[in-house]
């Protein structure tokens, strides 16, 4: 079976090398053709105009930046004309509403549609140790199955096209909802003038841990956001996209809004292609800047 990879970016390139390194055939297509040159060297077919990756492989796996990149890229009259018969797998994150549509469109071009979101970064993708999550029909699962173990080990059937990318809102929501936490008590601590370490013992002792607070502590400590696995930009973006599928759900969105506040704050402040954690300064310093 020959495999087009659409979106080779962050994340999108360690997961394409782990198809060529399972001796699938890659054909591989990015907006920014430079980004291709890794998986040449290492046997992918480069095309120029991601409907020729799409007429010439039978499964074509998407990691692009959002939806309206998925319409350009496969939905354009020309690429549209070229599903009859493809299998979809769209595994980036966009909202519930927006991968059924996709869906709807890929199925009247004769497609088939999956969605499969990964939680997980670079290091995780690199590894296959991503989890994934599917939204499909269980005779779509099992027959994408092999395939989808190349990303990560035990990749589960959530429900419906849908279901897996609310999930994967939800998980994202909690990252931004976490950090945001986690940067405002370090603050206050540091303010107080309690010992770091002191408060990182028992916080790891504590019911109130989550391993996320490790990794991005040094970075807060050392304001140093250079050479994301996630970027700001790209955590906001997500942020929008969860608060925009709520809206409709009747939740109070009080909380994720002021976390987007202090997102879009660190976009303004140059931070947009660094490392989310930059939030902390956002938060340090936008607090001095107002006087509080």
């Amino acid at each position: 079976m020959k495999v087009a990879f659409l979106g080779t970016g962050l994340m999108g390139l360690p997961m394409a090398q782990r198809l060529l390194t399972a001796d699938i055939q890659l054909i591989a297509y990015n907006r920014t053709p430079e980004k291709l040159a890794p998986l040449q060297a290492a046997g992918a077919e480069i095309v120029t105009h991601p409907r020729h990756a799409i007429r010439a492989a039978e499964c074509i796996i998407l990691m692009l930046t959002n939806a309206p990149a998925i319409y350009n890229v496969l939905l354009s009259d020309t690429a549209w004309q070229t599903l009859q018969g493809r299998t979809i797998i769209q595994m980036g994150t966009i909202t519930p509403t927006e991968s059924q549509e996709i869906r709807d469109a890929v199925v009247a071009g004769g497609g088939e549609y999956l969605e499969a979101p990964v939680l997980g970064s670079i290091p995780e993708a690199k590894a296959g140790k991503l989890s994934v999550m599917v939204g499909a029909e269980p005779e779509q699962y099992e027959r994408h199955l092999k395939l989808l173990q190349n990303f990560g080990a035990e990749p589960l059937l959530i429900g419906p096209v849908g279901s897996a990318a609310a999930l994967k809102l939800a998980l994202n929501q909690l990252i931004a909802s976490l950090t945001t936490s986690f940067a405002l008590s370090l603050a206050f601590i540091q303010r107080q003038g309690v010992d770091v370490d002191v408060f990182m013992q028992i916080l790891r002792d504590s019911p109130l841990y989550a391993p996320t607070f490790d990794k991005k502590l040094q970075r807060m400590l050392d304001g140093n956001y250079a050479d994301p696995n996630f970027p700001t930009k790209h955590l906001l973006k997500d942020t929008e996209l969860f608060i925009s599928e709520a809206k409709s759900r009747s939740l109070d969105l009080s909380s994720i809004k002021g976390v987007r506040q202090i997102l879009q704050t660190a976009v303004k402040m140059s931070f947009a292609d660094d490392d989310y954690s930059s939030l902390f300064s956002v938060i340090k310093e936008w607090g001095e800047a107002m006087g509080e």
